[in-house]
């Protein structure tokens, strides 16, 4: 099977890359787009981890999934020895992330680190109502969402499992070998190898000509340039301003990240004009939102409104409202009509304030300092999503 870019001459691509965000995104990196290499990154709709599949066989298929997450972990933390009487296939995992690729550049790594956490809120806001609620107006890109019914445990758990995976994954020396990045790299890979696994056998619509190897390669490409590329352009939205340093730290901490959960090296991006390049050809593929990139928005925008950690109704009201200007704002209004955002009135307000906010912010307040107080908000943020994710109400 060859996928074709069979999307290219439709309103929803042409829109987005010749007057919406696409456009923006092609000024903003210098990227010159074309279909000259669709073919060679097309072939990775159908690719998937292979090794973090073996693991999932011999490890999680063979005993309770606690005891092998437990077993998982374990090796995470402790490595594997070529006398430990472990599989093959965990012996291969590990042998590919122990070894550190010549590129690895880890200055660059501290200063991609640095931004997420000087970002602040802004990160977070760019997280939730660019990067992700964006993603949900790519109809095939969520079909693995639907299949394994992640809509039934609901926003909460999964927002607060993407901030547990962000924030651990964009602290100082998270990324080294037995750290904490490190270790949601590969919990995180092996949940996707999972996942894609029971899939395969129980979810008997899957359509894969069409929507792709559950999990593949490709999908997983455009995932992490949402990390990267579509969260840099959300926080310049933003009014943010950051180094040539820090946009290429951006990249190398989410290359760096790929690799470990097994994304072939030739899909992660060095920077902005070719991660606009990959994203325009894996767009083609993809159709507009469908019923279930709709769900997938509204419980996202609801989630404000079941969380507790906001004590009264109406404060939970309003932040609805912020996410809502947010989500307006820093996506294409084509896009915002198809997953069926609510209009709001005066919605340009909250993010205009924003812009003009950490314009003076830049000027007044040093950038150690601000990366500090970053770190200590988006740790608080997580804290108490964690703390209400473990009630049973969330599970």
């Amino acid at each position: 099977m060859t996928p074709q870019p069979r999307f290219k001459d439709t309103h929803h691509f042409k829109d987005f890359w010749e007057k919406g965000n696409g456009k923006q995104l092609i000024d903003f990196s210098g990227a010159e787009v074309s279909f000259k290499n669709f073919d060679r990154f097309a072939a990775h709709f159908y690719h998937v981890d292979e090794i973090g599949d073996e693991v999932v066989k011999d490890v999680y298929f063979t005993k309770k999934f606690h005891e092998a997450s437990r077993e998982i972990e374990g090796y995470i933390r402790n490595g594997v020895s070529d006398t430990d009487d472990v599989p093959e296939s965990v012996k291969n995992l590990f042998a590919q992330t122990h070894h550190i690729p010549e590129w690895l550049d880890y200055s660059l790594l501290k200063s991609g680190a640095e931004l997420c956490m000087r970002g602040n809120i802004d990160s977070l806001i760019s997280l939730r109502d660019y990067c992700l609620m964006g993603g949900y107006d790519y109809a095939y890109l969520n079909k693995p969402l639907t299949a394994t019914e992640a809509l039934k445990k609901g926003a909460v758990k999964r927002l607060s499992e993407t901030l547990d995976f962000w924030v651990n994954a964009t602290r100082y020396d998270a990324l080294e070998l037995h750290k904490k990045g490190y270790e949601f790299a590969i919990k995180t890979r092996l949940i996707h190898s999972y996942a894609r696994l029971s899939i395969k056998k129980h979810y008997r619509q899957w359509d894969t000509e069409n929507w792709g190897e559950p999990i593949n390669s490709w999908d997983m490409m455009a995932t992490y340039i949402g990390f990267s590329l579509v969260f840099l352009h959300s926080l310049q939205k933003l009014g943010n301003t950051f180094t040539e340093e820090e946009e290429k730290g951006i990249f190398h901490l989410w290359k760096y990240v790929g690799y470990l959960l097994g994304i072939p090296e030739e899909l992660l991006p060095d920077g902005k004009k070719q991660a606009t390049e990959y994203f325009y050809l894996w767009t083609s593929v993809q159709p507009p939102s469908d019923k279930d990139s709709i769900l997938l928005a509204h419980s996202l925008l609801n989630e404000s409104l079941e969380n507790p950690i906001l004590k009264f109704k109406f404060q939970r009201k309003n932040l609805r409202y912020l996410h809502i200007c947010c989500t307006w704002f820093l996506l294409d209004d084509e896009v915002c009509k198809r997953l069926q955002i609510p209009d709001v009135p005066n919605r340009n307000l909250f993010p205009k304030t924003k812009i003009m906010i950490n314009k003076i912010y830049d000027h007044v307040v040093s950038r150690d300092a601000r990366i500090k107080k970053g770190n200590k908000d988006q740790m608080k943020v997580l804290e108490d999503y964690l703390s209400i994710t473990k009630n049973s109400n969330f599970h």
